[in-house]
């Protein structure tokens, strides 16, 4: 009996020792793998590790076909890691879902995100010269990092653009040190052999702000300073969140309610002017063929076409649209429109 007793005590303390064993084995095995996949991501060359490059585009309600329109021709242009940060007001965003995911953009990584126009209450002054520009998405890019967290680097673009150089270039724009963005100067637009008939451009500060106002003139900034257009943006999130770029233009747009210092009326505009401001003097600037705009200025005005086909991107800026009647060089844009699954944005090219 006692003999059995000591048998079982023994079989016990050999399966405790097996199983002590195996655990050991079992470590040791699993830290070697650990530390190969560790080994691996650390051998991986920076081509390996590749930048994804944010975009953040609005697609509004009436004129989504516009933001596909875009994100096609990101996409279609690049090799480079992209993430579209598509933006849009509540009600707009199973649409903006349904076109992306049951259209050729199905490929491409996106996030959809909500734009809650509460923020803007009280920062809008109502005018009913322009009315489309007062349209909350409009302001989307004052917001860029309450909807963009985890970059550091940021390509803002209007939805009427159309790119056809590879995006990478865009995103690789230098901003100088203490900069929080880069725009596109509004004194680099192409000489007069290049675009005909644009009469009547705004390319200096006067154009957007009211010099009557004392508030204005005590900003010290000559009337005749260089205007920037902020339909293109590059822009450093550490730095926008240091300097709290975001405060400070909603205090230009509550200064705006209270005294009219800028209006549709003039050049730009409600979104250009307290970037304007905000921005004098502190500011990188982009290669100019990454941003050839006024296409939109003039029915009758249209660029030479080998400016065009040297052209990085396209901005139908103004207030003829590429999808719309009367409209110039709608080919180029036409040629990237992804038709809308659900049937609703269609094409007004000849009314």
């Amino acid at each position: 009996m006692h003999m059995a007793f000591l048998r079982k005590v023994n079989q016990v303390l050999l399966l405790l020792l097996v199983l002590t064993l195996c655990g050991i084995l079992y470590k040791k095995v699993r830290k070697g793998a650990v530390l190969k996949d560790k080994a691996d991501v650390d051998s991986e060359s920076p081509e390996d590790m590749e930048e994804e490059i944010p975009v953040v585009i609005c697609a509004a309600a009436g004129r989504m076909g516009a933001a596909m329109a875009a994100i096609n021709s990101i996409y279609s242009n690049t090799d480079a890691n992209l993430v579209f940060y598509v933006v849009g007001l509540r009600s707009t965003l199973p649409r903006i879902r349904k076109w992306i995911e049951h259209s050729k953009l199905r490929e491409i990584n996106f996030k959809i995100v909500e734009f809650n126009p509460i923020v803007l209450k009280g920062k809008i002054r109502p005018d009913s010269s322009r009315p489309e520009l007062l349209q909350p998405l409009n302001f989307v890019r004052f917001y860029l990092p309450l909807l963009v967290h985890q970059h550091e680097k940021v390509i803002y673009l209007d939805d009427d653009v159309i790119v056809q150089g590879d995006i990478q270039e865009l995103y690789d724009t230098t901003l100088a040190l203490g900069h929080a963005a880069a725009f596109s100067d509004d004194c680099d637009l192409p000489s007069a052999q290049d675009i005909h008939r644009l009469v009547g451009l705004q390319n200096t500060y006067m154009g957007y702000l009211d010099y009557r106002k004392k508030t204005i003139k005590d900003l010290g900034i000559s009337p005749s300073t260089c205007s920037f257009n902020p339909g293109v943006i590059v822009a450093n999130m550490t730095e926008w969140k240091h300097q709290r770029i975001t405060k400070q233009l909603e205090k230009w747009m509550q200064k705006n309610v209270e005294e009219n210092l800028y209006s549709s009326s003039l050049g730009g505009g409600v979104a250009t002017s307290p970037m304007l401001i905000v921005f004098h003097g502190k500011y990188s600037t982009i290669n100019p063929l990454w941003h050839i705009r006024h296409l939109g200025w003039n029915p009758d005005a249209r660029y030479s076409e080998h400016f065009l086909q040297e052209a990085k991107l396209l901005h139908w800026n103004g207030r003829h649209k590429p999808w719309d009647f009367p409209s110039v060089h709608n080919d180029l844009w036409e040629s990237w429109f992804v038709p809308d699954p659900a049937g609703i944005f269609k094409l007004h090219h000849n009314r």
